[in-house]
C-alpha cells in the first residue's frame, strides 16, 4: 500500500513540469503576432490540455484505490496547498472566479447564461458529496479518518475481523467520494471550456495552470522559510 505515494508523488512531478510547458505554450497563443492564425492553433491545443489533466486524474485514481487516507491529505503537496484542498483536490466552483478574472468580459449573453447553469449544477453536486463526505466522518465517531486508521490500522487483522471489515467498507466509501469529487471536477472543466472559444478556452486554462502553478510555488517557499528558520 504504502508503494503508491512515492510512485504517484514522482508522477506528480513530472506532470506539473508538463503542465509548466503547457501554460508556456498557452500564453506563446495569447501573444499578438502578425498573420498567426490564433483560433486554430488554440483549438488545437486545448484537446491536449484537457488529456493532461485526465492523465492526472487516471493516475491519482490508481493512487486512491491503493490507499484512499493518503489522498484526503496528500504528501505530494506543500501544507500550503492542502491547505486549499477540498477533499482531495481543489474545489470545482473555485474555477468560476478565474472565469471572471480571465475572460468575463469577453463572454456573450448566452455563454454567461450556460455558464451559470454549469456553476449552478457544479455547485448542487459539490455541495452532495461534501454532505456525503461529512456522514462518512460521523460513522467512526466523528474522529479524525486518517488518525483512527493510524491508530488500529496495525491491529486490525486477526486481531479485530470486525473492525477490519467496517474499515474496508469505509475505505470503500471514501474512494467512491473522493472518486466522485475528481469527477465533478472534470466535469466542471470540460463543461466550461465547452461553453468558451478556442482563444476564451485557452485564456482560461492558462489562468488554471497560473493558479495552480503559483500555489505551488508559494508553497514550497513557505515551507524552505520555515526550514531556514529552524536551522
Amino acid at each position: 500500500m504504502a508503494a503508491a505515494t512515492p510512485n504517484f508523488s514522482t508522477f506528480f512531478q513530472g506532470w506539473l513540469s508538463r503542465q509548466e510547458e503547457f501554460l508556456r505554450q498557452l500564453e506563446t497563443l495569447l501573444s499578438p503576432v502578425d498573420g498567426f492564425d490564433r483560433s486554430r492553433q488554440c483549438g488545437d491545443i486545448i484537446p491536449r490540455v484537457i488529456a493532461h489533466y485526465r492523465e492526472f486524474y487516471r493516475e491519482k485514481a490508481a493512487a486512491v484505490e491503493e490507499d484512499v487516507f493518503l489522498s484526503i491529505s496528500p504528501p505530494w503537496m506543500t501544507a500550503f496547498e492542502r491547505s486549499l484542498l477540498w477533499l482531495s483536490g481543489f474545489r470545482p466552483s473555485i474555477l468560476f472566479p478565474i472565469i471572471g478574472a480571465s475572460v468575463a468580459e469577453e463572454l456573450s449573453p448566452g455563454q454567461r447564461k450556460r455558464i451559470e447553469e454549469v456553476k449552478a449544477e457544479s455547485r448542487r453536486r459539490e455541495k452532495e458529496i461534501t454532505q456525503a463526505m461529512a456522514r462518512l466522518q460521523e460513522t467512526v465517531a466523528e474522529q479524525p479518518v486518517y488518525g483512527l486508521i493510524k491508530k488500529f490500522g496495525n491491529s486490525v487483522d486477526g486481531e479485530a475481523p470486525e473492525l477490519h471489515a467496517a474499515m474496508e467498507e469505509l475505505k470503500a466509501a471514501m474512494r467512491a467520494a473522493v472518486g466522485n469529487a475528481d469527477a465533478l471536477q472534470g466535469w466542471t472543466m470540460s463543461e466550461v471550456v465547452e461553453v468558451l472559444t478556442p482563444v476564451q478556452g485557452v485564456k482560461f486554462l492558462a489562468a488554471v495552470a497560473r493558479f495552480q502553478l503559483r500555489a505551488r510555488r508559494w508553497g514550497m517557499e513557505r515551507e524552505r522559510v520555515a526550514a531556514d528558520d529552524t536551522n
